[in-house]
């Protein structure tokens, strides 16, 4: 039975009254009743034993009344746990804030005070309100993501019934995409490199150090985080093929990363890494968004010695002027910033005609989907082979039909048929080692006819103890007329009929 009693003695007067009871697990609970009356405290007691009796029998199932008093919480105290679940799965410190960030924003605009209050129409109104904005699908999809994840993750830690973002959709980037990035060309590689060695001090880093910089995000594909924290000591410059790590937690994928490079760029690194501690950043890099001005100040600075170079020929100064070479951005609205140099490695390599897989495990893609939908385009020669290969095959496929209306077998040429084939298997010439008999047939061992198709049959006959043990040797080619039998004609007349019924039904 539940018990009502005052802390303090029976003497204290005031106060409030306490309340202890057995809960449906079995344990001794003693709770506050939060009042001063005695009677509101033995009706208070006596509701929580009746519900802990309709607990132990089953009426009241404890989980989802524990889900019903999470779902009530303040939204800001979930985040506060589910930031301490980010930092626990290793995210990055980037990743974690905006994360946040997106969610408070959300919350913020649709009036969402506890998680119970989160609601698809309150997310798609702002979904909506970014898009009046001008913001693009993909900021919007980042915003929704960061929300999804959020109610995903209560319920999967039962601090909601259900998810009530289950049915929100995100938009596909791809159909609005504000931001497309340039590849610097092959030709282009040459006067950036120098350029930019010959380049003032841009934002703390010499010329000669950024050259460096691009050559190494070229060659191994790193981003710009990676290379910010990437250390002498994670150069194995030395080595052959020299290559260079990069530690799991300074990854996007979380992953090391072991990147090859050239030779060249390994003695220049080496000589540039000479008087540095292991322990210090191999580059020292200046905030992400001064690195992409000073890569493009280094564009820029190119282009313009490139237009120097012809500025005595009023025509060429014209056409270059024209030409979009060494452009930020190009005639296609393709943007160039410092990504770019990590885009850069990937489309020479494809161009260069690397298989896909090579390029996928240099680019550290996750699936070869992506590397397909990036650079599959710049594959070389693939729409032009697939068109030539069409047309030998409807060029061979023309030469048959003609044969079959003419009826004509043994005056078509054996490479042909091999290449028409209908399965058979057929090769360009059958060999076979034996006899010949009286009447021009070519007779085995077992003075058998030889009448078999394949790919190639060849017969050996011991010879006799006459001939001196010898072998007697008889090429025939099929489809001449006078290296076929009558009863392999026959056949041979048959089974290309067969197959010409077939074909037109």
């Amino acid at each position: 039975m539940a018990t009502v009693y005052k802390r303090g003695g029976k003497g204290k007067r005031g106060g409030r009254y306490y309340i202890s009871y057995f809960d449906h697990r079995g344990q001794r609970v003693s709770r506050s009743a939060r009042t001063t009356d005695k009677a509101t405290a033995e009706r208070i007691a006596a509701k929580l034993e009746a519900d802990a009796a309709l607990r132990r029998d089953g009426v009241i199932d404890p989980t989802l009344e524990g889900v019903s008093k999470e779902s009530q919480r303040t939204i800001e105290s979930h985040l506060a746990d589910y930031e301490a679940k980010l930092r626990a799965a290793d995210r990055t410190e980037k990743h974690v804030r905006y994360t946040r960030q997106f969610v408070e924003w959300i919350c913020t605009f649709a009036g969402f005070g506890v998680v119970a209050d989160i609601t698809a129409d309150g997310v798609h109104r702002y979904a909506q309100n970014l898009r009046d904005q001008g913001r693009s699908s993909r900021t919007i999809q980042s915003h929704l993501n960061a929300i999804k994840s959020f109610t995903k993750w209560l319920v999967e830690h039962h601090k909601l019934p259900r998810d009530p973002l289950a049915g929100v959709r995100t938009p596909n980037p791809d159909t609005d995409r504000r931001l497309e990035r340039r590849t610097l060309l092959p030709s282009e590689w040459p006067l950036l490199r120098a350029a930019t060695k010959a380049g003032p001090v841009r934002y703390g880093m010499m010329g000669t150090d950024r050259v460096l910089l691009y050559a190494t995000a070229i060659q191994t594909g790193l981003r710009s985080n990676e290379l910010r924290n990437l250390r002498q000591s994670k150069c194995f410059l030395n080595s052959n093929p020299p290559y260079i790590t990069c530690k799991a937690g300074t990854t996007k994928n979380r992953r090391e990363a072991r990147q090859y490079i050239e030779a060249r760029l390994a003695r220049e690194l080496r000589k540039y890494a000479a008087s540095r501690s292991a322990k210090a950043p191999l580059f020292d890099l200046p905030h992400e968004t001064n690195l992409a001005r000073a890569l493009r100040d280094d564009l820029e600075a190119a282009r313009k010695a490139w237009l120097k170079d012809v500025e005595d020929d009023a025509s060429e100064t014209a056409r270059r002027n024209e030409s979009d070479f060494l452009k930020a951005t190009n005639h296609a609205g393709e943007y160039f910033d410092f990504h770019s140099l990590r885009h850069t490695c990937g489309a020479w390599l494809a161009m260069a005609g690397e298989h896909p897989k090579v390029i996928q495990t240099v680019m550290r893609h996750s699936s070869i989907t992506l590397t397909m939908d990036t650079y599959g385009h710049l594959f070389p020669g693939q729409e032009a082979d697939a068109a030539n290969r069409f047309s030998e095959m409807l060029n061979d496929s023309c030469e048959r039909e003609a044969g079959d209306e003419q009826g004509v077998v043994g005056q078509q040429s054996a490479a042909h048929l091999q290449r028409a084939g209908f399965g058979l298997g057929l090769s360009d010439a059958i060999e076979c080692d034996g006899q010949v008999t009286d009447d021009g047939a070519i007779k085995t061992p077992n003075s058998q006819p030889c009448v078999e198709l394949g790919d190639s049959v060849r017969h050996r006959a011991e010879g006799d103890a006459s001939s001196g043990g010898g072998t007697r040797t008889h090429r025939r080619n099929i489809f001449g007329a006078k290296d076929v039998t009558e009863i392999g004609k026959i056949k041979w007349r048959k089974m290309r009929r067969t197959r010409c019924i077939q074909r037109r039904k």
